[in-house]
């Protein structure tokens, strides 16, 4: 892992460089995405199942309700309580989330409302193949329900036509109907124009690798995607001299593990827990069946910085804009209240990333790559749209509209006076 000193006097550009240098690897691959959409959009289903057959060893689209419901029946128990668990937790926190309308009565009876309207459909995309997040089914699919979605789809791509049966049961739990085996780019565009076998939906959601994420961007405006960049995984770990190194490693090995892509950053006043945390890290890596993969991850992503001042680690904090923060230190009230920029917030020793991933209640669909810098994770408010009713009064227009025409004819938009002037009463 690369090691930074906040004292160096271009520091501030050689951590700008090194997160720069990984949001172009993950913005690199849009022009092969866009090739694999176009085929998809003339070719459809037929240009599915090739991807499907190049990237998955997959022969299907849809799969057999049959095989759903033994592949589901195969789940062992304590994993589907984990998954009623998460799942009861996570509703209950985003159920909170809900909006009123609005409805306001002006002195000149006019009356303005903006309502709330859930949206029709919506794909979820959840990652699969060699991997399985049945959790990313419940922080998907749970806001769309509360909001009210009708149609919600699930985009998953199986291995050898095989579905992960936690995934399938958390489908289940949440009630999806609709359920595809597929992934990447080719699902992605297959949600968006629809085929002979999918309905195009309203707006794609979920996290997904590189490809995915460049698709999504891809296929927006032709259908809706999050207001965020929910592409390969972040943690940011603030330590001081309290915090357990045995610990901060494994929080940092357990994001690594995700991605080649994820990104793992230290930040910490402390010179001697640097060097204590990479003992750890060389100690525990091998533990784990992703080893490979984390390993790639923190050699290419992953930064050690030393800072000397909380002001430094917030400014730190706030230009890296990261996915997951977590503040593992002691006094950590002294520094939240200026931070800005984080796509959630982990508060003390216990609030870890981990946690939040499966069933502490918040959404762990994120804002990568810097775009917390300006919007924030998956919520009910995602599967909303938002639409405003006018109704004026004959007084309301003779009292405000004199007001309009003259900023109407300002604009030189003489047609939207004419407009307002027609219905004036004459006197």
């Amino acid at each position: 892992m690369k090691t930074l000193n906040s004292k160096n006097r271009n520091f501030d550009k050689i951590l700008e460089n090194l997160l720069e240098v990984r949001k172009n690897k993950i913005q690199s691959n849009l022009v092969k995405v866009s090739n694999i959409i176009r085929d998809v959009k003339k070719n459809k289903d037929k240009a599915i199942l090739k991807y499907e057959k190049r990237f998955n060893h997959n022969k299907i689209i849809t799969p057999n309700s049959q095989l759903i419901s033994k592949s589901i029946r195969s789940l062992d128990n304590k994993v589907k309580k984990s998954i009623d668990l998460a799942y009861s937790r996570i509703y209950k926190f985003h159920s909170l989330q809900k909006f009123k309308n609005i409805s306001y009565v002006d002195k000149f009876k006019n009356k303005l409302e903006y309502k709330y309207l859930p949206l029709d459909s919506v794909a979820i995309y959840v990652p699969g193949s060699t991997a399985s997040y049945p959790s990313s089914v419940l922080m998907n699919a749970i806001p769309a329900i509360v909001a009210g979605v009708k149609r919600i789809i699930m985009i998953n791509p199986g291995y050898r036509g095989k579905q992960n049966p936690a995934v399938l049961y958390a489908a289940k739990k949440c009630n999806i109907k609709e359920i595809y085996s597929i992934g990447g780019p080719a699902a992605i565009a297959a949600a968006a124009y629809g085929t002979k076998k999918i309905k195009k939906v309203n707006k794609i959601v979920g996290p997904g690798n590189a490809y995915v994420a460049a698709a999504k961007k891809e296929v927006f405006g032709d259908v809706g995607i999050e207001g965020m960049t929910a592409g390969p995984s972040e943690v940011t770990i603030v330590c001081d001299k309290f915090s357990n190194p045995e610990w901060i490693a494994s929080d940092l090995i357990g994001q690594a593990e995700h991605d080649n892509l994820a990104q793992c950053i230290l930040i910490t006043k402390d010179k001697r827990l640097i060097q204590r945390v990479k003992l750890e890290i060389s100690k525990q890596i091998n533990e784990i069946p992703r080893a490979n993969i984390a390993k790639k991850s923190l050699e290419t992503n992953g930064i050690l910085i030393h800072v000397n001042s909380d002001k430094k680690i917030i400014d730190v904090i706030n230009k890296i804009a990261p996915e997951h923060l977590e503040l593992n230190i002691k006094n950590y009230k002294s520094v939240i209240s200026e931070i800005k920029n984080a796509g959630s917030i982990c508060l003390g020793k216990f609030a870890i990333m981990a946690m939040t991933d499966y069933n502490a209640g918040s959404n762990h669909i994120l804002p990568t790559n810097g775009s917390a810098k300006y919007s924030s994770g998956i919520s009910v408010n995602e599967f909303y749209k938002r639409i405003s009713y006018i109704n004026l009064s004959k007084k309301g227009i003779e009292s405000l509209g004199p007001s309009v025409i003259t900023l109407a004819n300002y604009e030189g938009l003489a047609g939207h006076a004419e407009s307002v002037k027609k219905r004036i009463r004459r006197k």
